[in-house]
C-alpha cells in the first residue's frame, strides 16, 4: 500500500521502518528542514526503549534508577522496575530515520501539511498536540498541560531525578543530564511560566526555556484510512507527561493491525484506556495526601517504570 505519515517525530519514523519492512511504499512529511533539530523533550525513557530501539544503546548519557518527589512537609522516594536512560532526542530521531531510509521509506523535509495529502491508500498522523490531521477529520481538540524545559551547564551523573509537585498535578524537575542538568516543569498552560520562574529564582537559576503543549486523553479516529499515533492520538503518560515508549507501543500495534486502523484503534483503547484511568485516579490521591495528609506517604515506594503497576 501506498502510505503517508504526517510528522517525522520518533512515532513517525518508527512506523515508517516498520511498515516499510512489511514492503508497503511509505512516504514521510516533516515541516522541518531536518530531522531531529529543535526537540523539545527531556529525553528520559525506560528501559524499554532499547526493546524497540537496540540501536539507541549508544546514546546513553545517563542512568536513572529512582525520583525524589518533594512535598511541601515530606519527600518520598520512588524506585523504578526498570532502569531510565537519559539520552539525546534529537539524536534518537536522526538513528531511527536512518534506518526507515535504509528499509525503503521516503522523508520529504520541509514539507508543512496542511491538507490531507492525495494519491496514498492510508494516511497516519504523527503530527503531534496540534495535529492538522485531527483538525482535517474535525475531532475535538486533545486536552493539554503545557512543558517548559532548559538546561544548565553543571556536570551531573546522580542516579536519581527530583521532582517538586506544584498545583494540582503538576511537578517541576531536574534531570541529571550527565554533562548538563535538565530543569522544567509540567502543569496547566496559565500558571507553568509563573511557577518555573518562581522556582528559578528562589534556587538562583537561569534557563534559556523552550516550551511544548503535552496532550493527555487517548482520542483514536473511528476512520478506516486515516489515524493518528503518538501525541496526535494524546497516547501519553498522565503522570509524567512521558510520550515515547507509550507511543512506540500505540506504533506496534498500529504495525500488526495494518491496514485495518479500526482494530487499531479498538487495540489502543483496550490496552491504555485501563492504565490511564488507573494513573489519574493514583495521581490525584497521591497528590491529595502528599498536600493534606502527608504523614501518611511512606519515606520510599516502587512503581513499574511505564505503567505505575505491573
Amino acid at each position: 500500500m501506498k502510505i503517508a505519515i504526517i510528522g517525522g517525530d520518533i512515532n513517525g519514523l518508527y512506523l515508517s521502518w516498520k511498515l516499510s519492512e512489511k514492503g508497503h511504499q511509505v512516504t514521510v512529511f516533516e515541516r522541518k528542514s531536518e530531522i531531529g533539530s529543535d526537540v523539545v523533550c527531556s529525553g528520559l525513557f525506560s528501559k524499554r526503549i532499547l526493546d524497540f530501539i537496540p540501536e539507541s544503546k549508544s546514546l546513553i548519557l545517563n542512568t536513572i534508577d529512582s525520583v525524589n518527589i518533594h512535598f511541601p512537609k515530606k519527600t518520598i522516594k520512588v524506585n523504578f522496575s526498570k532502569e531510565f536512560l537519559v539520552m539525546d532526542h534529537g539524536k534518537l530521531n536522526k538513528i531511527v530515520g536512518e534506518l526507515a531510509l535504509k528499509s525503503g521509506a521516503k522523508i520529504v523535509l520541509n514539507h508543512n501539511i496542511t491538507d490531507l495529502p492525495e494519491g496514498f491508500d492510508k494516511i497516519i498522523g504523527c503530527d503531534g498536540a496540534n495535529s492538522i490531521i485531527r483538525k482535517k477529520l474535525n475531532l475535538k481538540p486533545l486536552k493539554h498541560s503545557l512543558g517548559i524545559l532548559g538546561f544548565v551547564l553543571n556536570r551531573d551523573k546522580h542516579n536519581f531525578v527530583e521532582a517538586w509537585a506544584c498545583g494540582k498535578q503538576g511537578f517541576v524537575w531536574k534531570i541529571p543530564r550527565g554533562e548538563n542538568i535538565e530543569y522544567g516543569i509540567m502543569t496547566k498552560p496559565k500558571k507553568a511560566n509563573q511557577i518555573l520562574d518562581e522556582f528559578l529564582k528562589a534556587n538562583n537559576l537561569y534557563l534559556d526555556k523552550k516550551a511544548k503543549i503535552i496532550p493527555c486523553g487517548i482520542s483514536i479516529p473511528k476512520h478506516q484510512e486515516i489515524t493518528v499515533c503518538g501525541d496526535a492520538g494524546g497516547i501519553t503518560k498522565p503522570w509524567s507527561g512521558g510520550g515515547v515508549v507509550w507511543g512506540l507501543f500505540a506504533a506496534n500495534i498500529l504495525v500488526e493491525t495494518f491496514p485495518d486502523f479500526n482494530n487499531y484503534r479498538k487495540k489502543v483503547n483496550r490496552f491504555f484506556i485501563p492504565k490511564v484511568l488507573f494513573s489519574k485516579l493514583a495521581l490525584k490521591l497521591i497528590y491529595f495526601i502528599g498536600f493534606n495528609l502527608p504523614w501518611l506517604l511512606p519515606k520510599k515506594a516502587g512503581i513499574e517504570s511505564d505503567f505505575l503497576v505491573k
